[in-house]
């Protein structure tokens, strides 16, 4: 695999990663926004009285595991890289580890 092939999957998953935390931030927005909605209606989530779970709340745990697999599979490209690679991927002008 080509150094930009590398470069390229680096930037493209820890652009990845970045969407899914600002999603992950927005769903947690949003579910403690609706919690707050229902209870100043006094209303109540059908859905988590059924299954103990909002559906907000399996959207935020789905976002998490997303944020957590591409954290993982970000660690474990990094370990591939030489160190001159890495500092390359970060900063490809640079030509060096800084």
């Amino acid at each position: 695999m080509s150094l930009s092939e590398r470069q390229r999957i680096l930037a493209e998953t820890i652009a990845a990663r970045e969407k899914a935390e600002a999603l992950l931030k927005a769903l947690q927005e949003a579910r403690g926004a609706s919690e707050k909605r229902l209870a100043e209606l006094n209303l109540s989530d059908q859905l988590k009285k059924v299954t103990g779970k909002s559906a907000m709340d399996n959207a935020v745990l789905s976002a998490q595991r997303t944020v957590e697999m591409l954290t993982r599979a970000l660690d474990d490209f990094k370990k591939e890289l030489s160190p001159d690679e890495l500092a390359m991927a970060y900063d490809p002008q640079s030509g060096r580890s800084s």
